[in-house]
């Protein structure tokens, strides 16, 4: 499983490897153009991701010692299992790696809703196939398709969290391994023995320095724990954990030889947005105690949810999550906002009747969207299907090109587009939800007739406090 992102988030939430390495920034894989924000919701977030990639950073291949060292077999593979939201607060007083899911069931725009873990592989699948089949070369269709899948998780992660995010990191396999090894190794705790061959992992109980291959192996078990996925998260977790303590620990960075191994590590398997000063940002970070950095996950409706098709999905509220992240910062944290965004006029929901029709794709949409709307006290008009021309994005329309019920519907909905419809009357508004929207009113169980697998939901048991990153030894778990 995808899980490279660990070392690296534990770097750059500490930052201090960036400082010392000024060479690293000329060495760096970048990405351009994924619509990040600007830190305007209070905080900068960095969204990591971990992927199965066979290549290093750059796209080259791996040597055969280097595949044999990820246990993880030699087949092309496209998956993000392992999704992280690094949230820092604008004063670089704290950070908090908050884990998703990978089944979490979302909007994916293109796609519908979707585990969260398909939003980069099927779009950027998906995307290959139609430039191969128009004729484009293999490697432009690769590189074009593989932007189209990371937009697509950047997307995703940003309507489940609300968050702006700012900065984009993606690390394959090899980075695990290479980051791992460079810190000499990483402690961890195990409450009993493990011998779980799908992973590789085989372990004796208590505490015990794991190397690159077999760090790899310990955070990418899922089989044979009580919660499956979510017992590898509080792994992941208290791996990141040691890790950081180990970073921040007296000599790990003072020693040359460490850095260079750092240095390299990070240039040959991470990629980061081009926009990202990461040694600025590091320099903002120099003050950071192991105790400031924590790690959670986002809160879960139910472990054991499943599609009206069958599909066994983790169910979320992005209404629940979305308050629980601006939570991270304090009550007072203001929403994610655009500072370039137009004024957004202030209305009387009450005068206002919205028509919803759905074009989506997505079972049950318009009526979980008019719900959520009517219980902000605007007034409730036709819903149902989508019955005139097809659109591509989400789009309000009303009978006057300026009409301020149709920007305020749009900015409450998260809708970019809006049109005119002159059978609108004055006071009437119409959305119509194409398959990007993940706006309001899209919890998975409301959009797509999820249910439990069990009798009720089964939400994910809460931990009394956070893993963090300030203890004096690992945290011993399943």
């Amino acid at each position: 499983m995808a899980v490279a992102s660990l070392s690296a988030a534990a770097l750059l939430v500490t930052g201090v490897a960036w400082r010392s390495v000024d060479s690293l920034r000329s060495n760096l894989a970048t990405v351009s153009d994924l619509g990040l924000g600007g830190a305007a919701d209070g905080a900068v977030d960095i969204l990591m991701v971990g992927t199965d990639s066979r290549t290093d950073a750059h796209g080259n291949p791996l040597s055969a010692s280097e595949l044999a060292s990820l246990r993880a077999g030699e087949e092309v593979a496209n998956n993000t299992d392992t999704i992280l939201l690094i949230r820092v607060p604008n004063d670089g007083s704290s950070a908090t790696a908050i884990s998703i899911p990978r089944d979490s069931y979302v909007a994916v725009p293109g796609l519908g809703n979707s585990k969260i873990n398909a939003a980069y592989g099927a779009t950027k699948e998906e995307k290959r196939l139609e430039l191969v089949q128009s004729g484009v070369p293999d490697d432009e269709a690769d590189r074009e398709s593989t932007q189209a899948g990371r937009e697509a998780l950047v997307s995703a992660v940003a309507g489940l969290t609300g968050v702006t995010v700012d900065h984009y990191a993606e690390v394959g396999l090899l980075g695990f391994v290479l980051l791992t090894d460079a810190v000499g190794g990483v402690d961890v705790c195990l409450n009993a023995p493990v011998d779980e061959p799908l992973s590789g992992a085989n372990f004796p109980a208590g505490e015990q320095t794991l190397n690159g291959s077999d760090a790899l192996s310990f955070v990418r078990q899922r089989h044979d724990l009580p919660r499956g996925d979510l017992d590898r998260i509080v792994r992941q977790q208290v791996f990141m954990a040691s890790l950081v303590r180990k970073v921040l620990s007296a000599g790990t960075l003072s020693n040359p030889g460490t850095l260079g191994q750092l240095s390299n590590a990070v240039s040959r398997s991470v990629v980061l947005d081009d926009d990202w000063d990461v040694l600025q940002f590091a320099t903002n970070l120099q003050n950071l105690a192991g105790g400031n950095v924590t790690f959670e996950t986002i809160p879960v409706a139910d472990i054991n949810g499943m599609t009206d098709y069958g599909e066994s999905i983790v169910a979320v509220d992005p209404t629940e999550v979305q308050n629980w992240v601006r939570g991270l910062l304090g009550d007072d944290a203001p929403p994610a906002t655009d500072p370039d965004a137009p004024d957004v006029p202030q209305i009387d929901p009450s005068t206002v009747t919205v028509d919803v029709a759905n074009d989506s794709g997505i079972s049950g949409l318009a009526s979980s969207v008019s719900s959520t709307l009517g219980a902000e006290g605007f007034r409730t008009g036709d819903v149902g299907n989508n019955e005139g021309e097809s659109v591509d994005t989400t789009t309000v329309y009303a009978g006057a090109s300026d009409d301020d019920a149709a920007k305020a519907v749009a900015a409450r909905v998260g809708a970019t587009s809006t049109a005119v419809d002159d059978s609108l009357p004055s006071g009437t508004v119409r959305i119509v939800l194409a398959s990007d929207y993940s706006g309001t009113g899209t919890p998975s169980s409301a959009i797509t007739g999820v249910t439990s697998a069990g009798d009720a939901p089964t939400p994910a048991p809460v931990a009394a406090d956070p893993i963090d990153a300030g203890s004096t030894g690992p945290q011993c778990v399943n």
